[in-house]
């Protein structure tokens, strides 16, 4: 899906144990919402899918990573506000 998109990717790597992941949850349901159209929001368990984690060096979670055409233009790890992952996507786009 990542490489097919034709807008930017935000891929949120978390796990259910992880309480910055929860907090973070409601703020990048709300970024899919918002950003609806112009970006893609996916969600990835890091701990159903490792190798996904491992792939792409994810040490610590929440881990977001935006892709642009398939190749990566951000990683950044911890509890951000939506505004800096909408400003991440944003970026990407220009």
């Amino acid at each position: 899906m990542v490489a097919q998109a034709r807008v930017p990717v935000l891929v949120d790597f978390w796990a259910a144990w992880c309480g910055p992941c929860r907090m973070a949850a409601p703020e990048v349901e709300a970024l899919a919402r918002e950003m609806s159209g112009r970006a893609v929001v996916l969600k990835v368990d890091a701990e159903q899918y490792p190798e996904l984690a491992a792939r792409y060096r994810v040490q610590g979670i929440p881990n977001f990573i935006v892709f642009r055409d398939g190749q990566v233009v951000f990683q950044q790890a911890g509890v951000v506000p939506r505004a800096e992952m909408r400003r991440w996507l944003e970026r990407a786009v220009a």
